[in-house]
Order: structure tokens, then sequence, then C-alpha cells
């Protein structure tokens, strides 16, 4: 497979299921990534790596499993496996936290509840980072570049009036694990929202291009907008 089309594989360790279920969707909303495990504890996750290392090539780590103690996971994973780049993903915003992430030499650090633009803009930084790998020479902008956070903009300062970000990230993250296009009444069921809201946040995300529309005709014949998010490509 060629370099610019390899497929990366991700390890994710989250005790609860329905975070690590939600991470996973992102995560291969991307089409340069797959999932290729999930682990539930810490124990969990260095047994599979005993048998699997050279099977991924990036890991979403939380900070707080039921068996582990601060970031002991962290150091003995960086321990075993130098060549897995690792993030962070936790609730924990303690700066003792973060430092001590960071001199681990973590890839980036995401605080929850992961927003899906944060999370795919991880995503091209670490395929940025790869291909800087593959060159044999580099300058000074270009390691800038590769060593730049991508951190995308504060999305609360550009949203139209009646839009919020975090019920717009539920609607995405809805989004992502629906495995068929989802109606406005569907996704109101799925987020316990109204229809109307429902359906302006849909049409919002129509507008910016991550969600495309199709029409369908239900029992009655009326036409039926249907939507989906956009695969990255």
């Amino acid at each position: 497979m060629a370099p610019e089309s390899r497929i990366y594989r991700v390890l994710i360790v989250e005790d609860d299921f329905r975070i690590a279920q939600i991470n996973a969707a992102m995560v291969e909303r991307h089409a340069r990534f797959q999932v290729v495990g999930s682990c539930r504890s810490g124990a969990e996750a260095l047994a599979w790596l005993e048998t699997q290392s050279h099977d991924v090539d990036l890991a979403l780590l939380d900070v707080y499993l039921p068996d582990v103690e601060g970031l002991s996971l962290l150091w003995e994973v960086r321990r075993i496996c130098r060549h897995l780049d690792i993030v962070m993903v936790t609730a924990a915003k303690e700066v003792d936290t973060v430092e001590e992430a960071l001199r681990a030499g973590v890839f980036d650090f995401l605080i929850k509840p992961v927003q899906v633009t944060r999370m795919q803009a991880m995503l091209e930084r670490f395929l940025q980072r790869r291909a800087m790998g593959r060159q044999r020479e580099i300058d000074q902008r270009q390691l800038d570049e590769a060593l730049a956070a991508s951190v995308p903009e504060d999305r609360a300062r550009t949203l139209p009036k009646g839009v919020d970000a975090v019920s717009l990230e539920t609607i995405l993250q809805a989004l992502s694990l629906a495995t068929t296009p989802l109606s406005a009444s569907e996704m109101a069921e799925r987020t316990g929202t109204s229809r109307s809201t429902a359906r302006r946040y849909l049409e919002y995300l129509v507008g910016t291009g991550q969600v495309g529309v199709a029409a369908a005709y239900g029992e009655v014949g009326r036409p039926q907008r249907l939507y989906k998010l956009r695969t990255p490509v």
C-alpha cells in the first residue's frame, strides 16, 4: 500500500463503553483510520499490547481507569511501545496532569466531551507528522507546521443565533453513530430534542457542507429529508 493511502490503526482505551463507541465512530469518520481494538482497563490494554503492539499506530488513552493510578499506564505504554503515538482523552483538566502527560511525549491531549472537529484536526495533524517522517530532510517552516497544534476556531464565536456548540456536537455525535441516514424525527428521538430543533441543527450542518441530504417517501407519499454525515476524504 502506498504511504499516501495507508490506513492507520487505532486502539481505544476507555472504561465507559458508550464513550468508547462515540470516539471510535469519530475516528472512523476519517477514511485513513481504522479502530482495531478497544480496552476497558489498564490491565486489558497492557495484555492487548503485549501481543499486538505492532498492529497499532495510535492509541486514544483515558486517564481515569478503574485499575490505574494516575498516569502509570501512560508511562508503562510508553516504555513498551516506543513506536506508538498516544493521545490522552480525559475529563481531567488539572495542569499537573497535562504537564506530566506532555513530558511522557503524548501526541495530543483531548478534553471530554471531545468535539468532532477537534478529533478530526488531531487525525489530520497525525497524518502530517507521519508524512514528515518519510522525508529525508526538513526545513524550519515544515517543522513548525508539523509541530503546531491544529486547534479549530472557537465555534461558539461563529455559530448563528439559535445554534449552540454543545447541542451541535450532540447532533454530530448521533450522526456519527448512525449506520443509516436519519430523519429529523429520528434525530429528535436519539438526542431528546424536539423535531423542529433537530431539523434546525441538521439544516445548519447541510449548509456548512458537513451533512448530506436525500429525499425518501414515507407511507403517506410525502417526501422526507434524510441526513447523513459526509465522509472525509
